[in-house]
């Protein structure tokens, strides 16, 4: 599918009570930073609600391409382990639904983005595993201040985008452990090593994914607003 305006497909979270102001309903929402930088480049998002797995190939047949945003944890028996520490930051649902996702945009060849847990998501569902829990990785700074470095490898797309260093933003107690192997690293952080970006290097999967959150700093940074241009039209 090829548009004057690219389809990007950014697939949503929910929340089971949004609280007061919202009368306690549960919404399915996608947070803005996907949204408003998608249409700042030029692209049309639209929302994909969490649903029934069965439907992921009519969702990806609409699209252009899949955006995986942030959110809970992965839940550790999708990457074949127990569950070792204490969280009830898990939404099984989504997991499945997501994994769905990913697997019919492998099928249609459809470009793949995945930002923190939608990075290790795609490491999960094509055969890696994640650290359940990491120290040092959410960061007390605003979301729009960076708090770490991360060293990108040379000739790499964020090579072009960031440079061979970035300062980046931090916000995620689980990182990638076993790499799939259809993916290779392509930028870790500085001072622990900690994955910070893949990319695929299977000739029928186009996927890039970071850890850090360029949806939070699109509109105060040029360089995370050239990610999501990348994405849109390059990937």
């Amino acid at each position: 599918m090829t548009t004057l305006h690219p389809i990007i497909g950014v697939a949503a979270n929910e929340r089971r009570d949004a609280g007061d102001d919202m009368g306690h309903m549960a919404i399915s929402y996608n947070p803005s930073g996907y949204i408003k930088a998608v249409q700042l480049v030029g692209g049309l998002p639209i929302m994909i609600p969490i649903g029934d797995p069965m439907n992921a190939k009519r969702y990806i047949s609409m699209i252009d391409k899949l955006v995986l945003a942030g959110g809970q944890n992965v839940a550790p028996e999708f990457y074949g382990e127990v569950e070792t520490i204490k969280s009830n930051d898990y939404n099984r649902e989504r997991d499945a639904f997501e994994i769905a996702l990913i697997n019919e945009a492998i099928k249609q060849n459809k470009p793949i983005v995945g930002v923190c847990r939608g990075m290790q998501l795609v490491n999960v569902a094509l055969g890696g595993s994640l650290n359940q829990h990491i120290h040092h990785h959410w960061q007390e700074k605003p979301m729009t201040q960076t708090s770490h470095d991360v060293l990108i490898d040379k000739h790499s797309p964020l090579d072009q985008i960031y440079g061979r260093k970035a300062h980046v933003n931090s916000f995620h107690r689980q990182s990638l452990k076993q790499i799939a192997p259809q993916l290779e690293v392509i930028a870790k952080s500085l001072d622990d090593h900690v994955v910070e970006a893949v990319q695929s290097i299977d000739p029928h999967l186009r996927f890039l994914g970071v850890q850090w959150h360029p949806d939070f700093m699109y509109n105060v940074r040029d360089e995370d607003l050239a990610f999501f241009r990348y994405a849109v039209y390059n990937l």
